[in-house]
């Protein structure tokens, strides 16, 4: 090969091609229309002697030498990524530096909003890019072309290097009208009520409180099916639904929407949610100081522990003990940052 004929703008077209596997995908991901993208693909089967993507049924799969490639197209550009990134000397208050940061919607609104507030008076000139969880965030740390995933723990990798940013624990949420007697429920039934339940993802995956009832054989049913956290507290309004949320979701929307919040009958282990980023992003300038307003902002926020009665309060044989939504908002509020 020829390498004058190749430039970092094939590469990282030839990236996404053997990311997607898909030409239209692929386009949308490097900013190029489905003819130019067609136009690219030509021109590095050209250049590799090799079909490279090749149509099977109703897809294109890669051929043995793009299978090949994947590890080796992904390395190179996470290395010129991490070059072009580095610097000797960062300062915030004049950077226009763009961070690409992948969260769910309960992880923006409980912290990274108020991160995107602290970052704007100190480093007014950075940008950033918030991206839902999925397949391609994973795959786009590895690549080292997402700067940072915020997740649970359960689900990050173990080759790049996490921070641990904060414990969460669950809680219900229903319509403050809604004068149904959970204090004398048994699990059985309180399970059968009409659920909102959040799924999102790909292939509509259950989320880690769904997974972990499941493995105690039960199931909720599912009255209403949510893609967002943020959607289910608005969801119950004016209807007898209830819906499980992380504790501290459930407290920031029941001082904003007509709700109370009563204990889960089932005690499901605490949520905690790490950042990851990519390990070649260890000494980076600009990813340290950032990691640095994260854990801030995320040691100032406060106990859940307050809010509401924990799920191991719950009296035995499966009963709800009734918890009122004032006094929870109060222990919520009296709570001191750590």
């Amino acid at each position: 090969m020829d390498l004058h004929q190749f430039d970092l703008n094939l590469l990282v077209a030839l990236d996404a091609l053997l990311t997607e596997r898909n030409v239209t995908h692929a386009g949308e991901r490097v900013n190029l229309g489905q003819s130019a993208m067609s136009g690219t693909l030509a021109r590095l089967r050209r250049l590799f002697h090799d079909r490279l993507l090749v149509t099977v049924g109703r897809r294109l799969v890669l051929t043995p030498l793009a299978q090949e490639l994947v590890d080796p197209v992904r390395e190179i550009l996470r290395l010129a990524r991490s070059a072009v990134a580095t610097k000797t000397h960062f300062n915030p208050a004049t950077s226009t530096h763009h961070f690409s940061i992948a969260a769910s919607d309960y992880a923006t609104t409980i912290l990274l909003a108020d991160i995107l507030r602290d970052v704007k008076f100190k480093a007014p000139g950075i940008t950033f890019e918030l991206l839902p969880i999925g397949r391609r965030a994973v795959e786009d740390i590895e690549a080292g072309r997402l700067d940072f995933l915020i997740l649970p723990e359960r689900y990050v990798s173990r080759v790049h290097p996490t921070e641990r940013l904060f414990e969460d624990t669950y809680t219900c949420v229903v319509w403050s009208g809604n004068q149904t007697g959970y204090e004398s429920m048994p699990v059985e039934q309180f399970m059968n009520l009409g659920h909102v339940i959040v799924r999102f993802g790909e292939a509509d995956a259950p989320n880690w409180d769904e997974q972990f009832l499941r493995q105690l054989k039960h199931r909720r049913r599912a009255e209403v099916t949510a893609p967002g956290f943020d959607m289910a507290p608005h969801l119950v309004v004016g209807t007898d639904r209830i819906a499980l949320l992380t504790t501290r979701l459930a407290v920031k929307y029941a001082e904003l929407l007509p709700l109370r919040l009563v204990p889960f009958p089932v005690r499901i282990p605490p949520l905690v949610e790490v950042l990851q980023w990519h390990k070649a992003y260890n000494q980076n300038s600009a990813h340290t100081w950032l990691r640095t307003q994260i854990k801030e902002v995320a040691s100032r926020m406060p106990s859940p522990a307050g809010a509401v009665k924990s799920s191991a309060a719950v009296p035995r044989r499966g009963q709800v003990k009734r918890t009122g939504p004032r006094t929870a908002g109060r222990a919520a509020r009296r709570r001191k940052p750590r």
